[in-house]
């Protein structure tokens, strides 16, 4: 019997060591595979997030008010006769009938500057939601056919039934927009290959130019032109309080049901597949989301016309500030849009002050070069 030396016997302790040592090393990186694993497994149940910065959105949103307060005031003591700011503040506070300045400011002035606030607004949002549910970076209500068939029904309401209530265009221009909307997806749809950007685009331009021929064919046919060329092109001059006092309940109610979907249309703006793997009812949030977007745009054209690119220039813009996230899309988008429709109309007051120039075709020297930009951009990126 060989008795073992003292250092086989060191030797022998130090390779048990070992063997243990390696053996816990991978016990416990097994444990942390299966930890790993099992965050990964509680990650995939967490909610979605989405890139965004809240702390933008807020600075957006706060300084977008108090500029939109000071704009609405500026706007206001603008016009053929200037009133100071002063003035302006006594007749919003202490309001006067007795005073010239004071009726010119408040049934003149104020409703036609509320009134831009609140279809900058509208066809912001509008955009806003059509560009999410479609994946559309070019989807606007005035190159979508909603616009032009609003128009349309109201051009016809006008010849037929001239003395319709407010009330009752507003619901006629819905039916328009719907109308518009339905054929130019239709016209999208027909050819091979399915709806693509271009192809609804193209269709929503082609269509929204048949029905302004219409339009201007049947002003000129029942001599109502002078009637509609103004409000055609798009301007807010003759906005009245009871206008703003009827479209504000629809307003007010579709602004709501867009913030209670934006959840919703930033799934789906991730493709429809996706939002309906994490368990979103596509069908029925498309549904709602036209839905809101008729009541805006149908809502908004009534009382100014065919106003386009609000609704492609905003959401863009926001997207690029605030993120992806469309629950600070849909509310910045608003502000930034109401901005720009008062300075708009603003500018367009100061281009020629005795004479009214449409605030549509101010927008329009912004929305044309920014919509050539995007389809060439769309177009590289095809």
């Amino acid at each position: 019997m060989s008795i073992a030396k003292p250092w086989q016997s060191i030797l022998q302790y130090n390779t048990i060591m070992i063997m243990r040592i390696n053996f816990k090393r991978m016990g416990e990186r097994v444990m942390n595979q299966q930890a790993t694993a099992g965050q990964g497994q509680t990650r995939t149940a967490d909610p979605v997030k989405f890139r965004s910065r809240p702390w933008a959105a807020t600075l957006i949103l706060i300084c977008g008010l108090i500029a939109l307060v000071f704009g609405i005031a500026v706007s206001v003591s603008f016009g053929a006769a200037d009133i100071r700011l002063s003035v302006v503040w006594t007749a919003v506070f202490h309001f006067n009938p007795d005073l010239t300045d004071h009726q010119i400011i408040r049934e003149l002035r104020m409703p036609r500057v509320l009134g831009a606030a609140m279809v900058g607004a509208s066809f912001a949002v509008a955009g806003a939601i059509m560009q999410g549910m479609t994946r559309n970076p070019l989807a606007d209500s005035g190159l979508m056919g909603i616009n032009s068939g609003a128009g349309f029904a109201l051009a016809v309401c006008f010849v037929f039934f001239p003395h319709l209530p407010f009330m009752y265009l507003i619901l006629y221009s819905f039916i328009g927009a719907g109308m518009g909307a339905g054929i130019v997806y239709g016209i999208g749809s027909l050819s091979r290959g399915g709806l693509t950007p271009a192809r609804l685009v193209l269709a929503g331009a082609a269509f929204s130019a048949l029905l302004s021929a219409l339009s201007e064919g049947i002003a000129l046919y029942f001599n109502i032109g002078q009637d509609l060329a103004f409000w055609y092109a798009g301007g807010v001059a003759g906005t009245k309080w009871f206008q703003l006092k009827i479209m504000l309940p629809w307003i007010g109610a579709a602004m709501i049901g867009a913030i209670v979907l934006s959840r919703s249309i930033s799934m789906l703006s991730l493709g429809e597949d996706v939002a309906r793997g994490l368990g979103q009812r596509t069908g029925l949030v498309k549904l709602a989301g036209a839905l809101i977007v008729l009541i805006l745009a149908g809502a908004s054209v009534s009382v100014v016309g065919a106003v386009g690119f609000i609704g492609l220039i905003i959401p863009h813009l926001t997207r690029y500030l605030v993120g992806v996230d469309y629950k600070w899309i849909i509310p910045c988008s608003a502000v930034l849009g109401s901005l720009l429709a008062i300075f708009a109309d603003l500018t367009a007051r100061m281009i020629i002050p005795k004479h009214e120039t449409p605030f549509g075709a101010i927008i329009a020297l912004i929305g044309v070069p920014f919509f050539l930009y995007l389809a060439r951009k769309e177009r590289r990126e095809l």
